[in-house]
């Protein structure tokens, strides 16, 4: 993996030089670490994993919130209302996510495991693993974009606005693309997942982040600027909170890991493939229309991360919790953070290329 910063930072997080410069060899630290406490302790972290309802890891989310925090007090609800005059970026967000993604990632699902990966994997499991893929596909993420949004240095008004705006038409369209892709019928949606996730990772963090920026300006005697060097403060925090959400994800699949290795590489294939197609459509998308780089960053990563909170509960909903889908899930979870910092440098690299402003 790439470095994260490939020009100089912006003056909020000049205190981070260390954490930001090296962050891939800390995530790598992380996953390690994860994968050998899990094996070592795998009772503790059994028992961190059962703190959740309809899925929902309530010490995850308690890290997510350290991570997303920062960008919610850093929203400006004034930017938010004029998001729509400059529409594009949501456009490229919802026609990649919903008629792009899905379809892309089942038809990789039938080209490894059916053709490139025939005679390697029973028929029924390699099924499961479609499966497992398709849901992954039709789930793009509502928390983790905050984070890397921030990491690229996105609007965080509009990355609200992009978000929220998902999470409205996923709860319409998720469960008709599953049902059509998976060729059944009846698909039974987890709306305690859904809701749940977007109340913990969206409302509740934005509320908060609203009440801390109205504090601060007022502390301040109405300066906006001093909300720039609040969140400065905070942002270590954020990264830790990554670290720490790394390292438990990865203790929670240690068993798995260990146990299947070769199975992992060949699920995670398809899923990489995915992700870095799916960043380059929205991106080249975004370049082509002359769209900012802090809307183009953000519009592109939304689709390319997924959320895996709602596919890995649709999963053994419908396969059970020993299926292969729910493993393709879970492989989902474990490339996750990986890819997006690679994508993260990427832009990061290119924002030369795209205008600070509208054109």
């Amino acid at each position: 993996m790439s470095t994260l910063v490939a020009e100089a930072p912006p003056p909020a997080a000049a205190g981070l030089g260390l954490f930001e410069k090296w962050l891939s060899v800390w995530v790598g630290a992380a996953i390690l670490a994860g994968v050998l406490l899990g094996n070592a302790a795998p009772e503790a972290f059994a028992a961190l994993a059962g703190l959740e309802y309809a899925s929902v890891n309530f010490v995850v989310a308690v890290l997510i919130w350290a991570m997303i925090f920062p960008m919610m007090v850093a929203v400006d609800f004034g930017a938010v209302r004029r998001a729509g005059d400059k529409p594009q970026g949501l456009v490229i967000t919802l026609v990649v996510n919903w008629l792009i993604k899905p379809f892309t990632m089942a038809a990789l699902g039938v080209l490894f495991f059916d053709y490139l990966y025939a005679g390697l994997l029973p028929r029924n499991d390699a099924q499961e693993y479609i499966a497992g893929l398709i849901l992954l596909g039709a789930a793009p993420c509502t928390a983790m974009v905050f984070v890397w949004s921030q990491m690229t240095r996105g609007d965080p008004a509009y990355t609200l606005v992009q978000v929220s705006v998902n999470d409205l038409v996923m709860i319409i369209a998720f469960a008709p693309i599953v049902a059509l892709l998976l060729g059944v019928t009846e698909i039974v949606v987890p709306w305690e997942t859904l809701l749940l996730s977007v109340v913990l990772y969206v409302v509740i963090p934005l509320v908060a982040g609203a009440l801390t920026r109205a504090r601060v300006i007022a502390s301040h005697g109405g300066d906006a600027a001093a909300v720039d060097a609040f969140t400065a403060k905070l942002k270590p925090w954020s990264i830790i909170g990554l670290l720490a959400t790394v390292v438990l994800l990865f203790a929670f699949q240690a068993g798995t890991i260990i146990a299947n290795p070769l199975l992992i590489a060949l699920i995670a294939v398809p899923i990489i493939l995915q992700s870095y197609g799916i960043f380059a459509a929205a991106y080249a998308w975004a370049y082509m229309w002359r769209v900012p780089h802090a809307i183009a960053a953000p519009c592109a990563l939304i689709g390319t991360s997924n959320f895996f909170e709602l596919a890995v509960a649709v999963a053994i909903g419908l396969f059970g919790l020993a299926s292969g889908a729910a493993l393709a899930t879970v492989v989902g979870v474990l490339v996750e953070v990986p890819v997006m910092l690679s994508l993260v440098a990427i832009a990061n690299r290119t924002r030369a290329r795209f205008p600070e402003s509208p054109v």
